[in-house]
């Protein structure tokens, strides 16, 4: 059996206008040895592709292949049979700024260059185990399903997660109603407020601690302030005492030399004497004495000066008396204060000077306690304003979303539903950057019940439509949070038919010119609305199975849908209804 290879080009039927570039687009898809498909290549446009096919044909499957390139579940029994393993590789276009970019750069792990897409990419062995990739860079499946998370969010009967999450709600709305300046100001207030009130907080603990370490810090000053110890002081008093420790043999040392130079005539008389006897016959010698005479000259002056110094030196040595007993004694009182405070003898001034900084600031606490709590009141107060304000725009807000809603659900058969954002109070200890209240978008589908969270609506179906109502409505919002992925409905038509299933695909296509949109369905009104249109087939021989996907032109497309219409007999009359489907003005 040949191996199928096929990539999907745009159509080849009207579309319309053109869907708007979705902020992250499915771009392609590679399937590799996935259950029934061997080889299978996929490329996506942009705007609502429609993927159709019998029951039985692999829909499911390549909507399974995709969640693992997304990091969803593994699988053993995904691996087609007699392969090794399974992969799957997911394509994205992304524009600069994206969530998914921003997560890459976090994890260290290097970006698609500009233009270039961003691929995500499962491999599967048959024993279950997994590896991941982002980008042709190993990484967790963990960081997979968040980097997926943020690329395409999936709708289905009993799958779907994103508006589940209350926590979103609150940002949706202030997305939808144009609020997201204010709300950025509201975080940046509360930031502000919490920074001031950690301010406080940290200034009474350091006036605390102050308080009750205030007697020893007087006593350690009073201790530094006798001594008025100095930088450099230890190095001066170290060599003063040595010199005075050798005194003795120092003043031997100057005796000696003074000795040496008195003797007899002494060194300068001896020298003098030699200069006379050579000056008084100079004369008769012409220059040849001259510098004889000089260097005599000098010795002698030299002599001197030697003796002078040495006498002085004397002198100075015999004054010293008991400076060596005082000298010792500021030394080793300066070496044990500084090992007392666990310091050197060059760190105690410095550490006088940190001792009184504390007591001056536990002098002045009171005041500085007062002026930050009142720079925490002053924040507090700016933050409960705005929150308030913004708090008063979210209830009018509230309102409008829920009307909004409200026109959508009759044509989707949920008439008797009924949609409320609940918008209450937080006690103070609960205020976030978000503001003072919680947001939550609640539904009651039965006359008379009270709402509740979105995940109370029992029925699939129901809740499929009920979440395309909520996309749709929200679609804007999405986009103006900079959050547009690619959107997958999973048979949102189950169970309805006629006018219903048109208002499905007629909301579909709606949403398409916001995001890229990719619907698994069984209705012809909702294939009929799509841009793209793909047919999933299964082809079974006695041994072998394989599914298999092409894009329809549109002769093909008008077989597609009256077969939708007719089953497995093609009228003449199912045409003509596809025919008038295609040419509504709304397909």
């Amino acid at each position: 059996m040949p191996r199928p290879f096929l990539t999907l080009v745009p159509p080849a039927f009207p579309a319309g206008d053109s869907p708007a570039t979705s902020k992250a687009m499915l771009a392609s898809l590679a399937i590799r040895d996935f259950v029934l498909i061997d080889r299978l290549d996929l490329a996506f446009e942009a705007g609502l592709a429609a993927l159709t096919g019998e029951t039985g044909a692999g829909k499911s499957i390549l909507l399974d292949a995709l969640g693992l390139a997304l990091g969803g579940r593994a699988e053993a029994g995904f691996v087609r049979k007699g392969a090794t393993q399974a992969s799957v590789a997911a394509s994205f276009d992304v524009e600069a700024g994206h969530p998914a970019l921003a997560r890459l750069s976090e994890q260290g792990l290097d970006l698609p260059e500009a233009g270039a897409p961003l691929i995500l990419r499962r491999v599967l062995s048959a024993d279950g185990r997994s590896r991941a990739f982002a980008n042709d860079q190993a990484c967790s499946v963990g960081l997979l399903r968040e980097l997926g998370e943020t690329l395409v969010e999936v709708h289905g009967q009993f799958d779907t997660h994103g508006l589940f999450d209350a926590s979103t709600h609150c940002g949706l709305l202030d997305a939808w109603a144009d609020l997201v300046r204010p709300a950025a100001e509201l975080a940046r207030l509360h930031a502000d407020w919490r920074a001031k009130t950690r301010a406080v907080d940290e200034a009474n603990e350091a006036v605390a601690r102050a308080r009750a370490e205030e007697d020893y810090l007087r006593h350690a000053v009073g201790e530094l302030d006798a001594l008025e110890p100095k930088e450099g002081e230890e190095k001066t008093l170290a060599e003063q005492r040595a010199i005075l420790q050798g005194r003795e043999k120092l003043a031997e040392a100057l005796a000696e030399a003074a000795a040496e130079i008195g003797q007899h005539k002494g060194a300068e008389g001896a020298l003098r004497a030699a200069q006379r006897a050579l000056e008084r016959v100079a004369p008769h010698a012409g220059e040849r004495f001259d510098r004889a005479i000089a260097a005599l000259d000098r010795a002698a002056s030299e002599a001197m000066d030697a003796a002078a110094e040495i006498e002085a030196a004397g002198e100075a040595l015999a004054e010293g008396g008991s400076d060596l007993e005082k000298t010792e004694e500021r030394l080793f009182a300066l070496r044990a204060l500084a090992r007392k405070h666990r310091t050197d003898v060059d760190g105690l001034a410095k550490l006088r000077a940190e001792i009184a900084e504390k007591l001056s600031a536990l002098d002045d606490g009171e005041a500085g306690l007062k002026k930050l709590a009142q720079e925490a009141a002053a924040a507090k107060s700016a933050f409960l304003a705005a929150a308030k304000a913004l708090s008063v725009a979210r209830n009018a807000a509230a309102g409008k979303l829920d009307k909004a809603l409200a026109k959508e659900l009759p044509p989707l058969k949920l008439d008797k539903a009924k949609f409320r954002t609940r918008i209450a109070p937080l006690p103070e200890a609960d205020w976030h950057a978000g503001g003072m209240d919680s947001v939550a978008f609640e539904v009651a589908t039965n006359p008379g019940s009270e709402p509740g969270p979105l995940a109370r609506i029992a029925s699939g179906g129901e809740l499929a439509r009920f979440m395309l109502a909520l996309k749709v409505v929200l679609a804007r919002a999405d986009a103006r949070r900079g959050l547009a992925p690619a959107l997958v409905f999973d048979e949102v038509d189950a169970g309805i038919g006629g006018a219903v299933a048109a208002a499905v695909g007629e909301r579909l296509a709606r949403l398409a010119r916001e995001a890229q949109v990719l619907v698994v369905t069984h209705s012809p009104q909702v294939a009929a609305r799509a841009d793209t249109h793909l047919r999933v087939a299964k082809t079974a021989t006695a041994k072998t199975a394989a599914t298999r996907v092409e894009t329809l032109d549109a002769r093909a497309r008008r077989e597609e849908i009256a077969r939708m219409l007719s089953g497995a007999t093609i009228t003449d009359a199912a045409r003509a209804a596809a025919d008038a489907l295609l040419a509504s003005p709304a397909a």
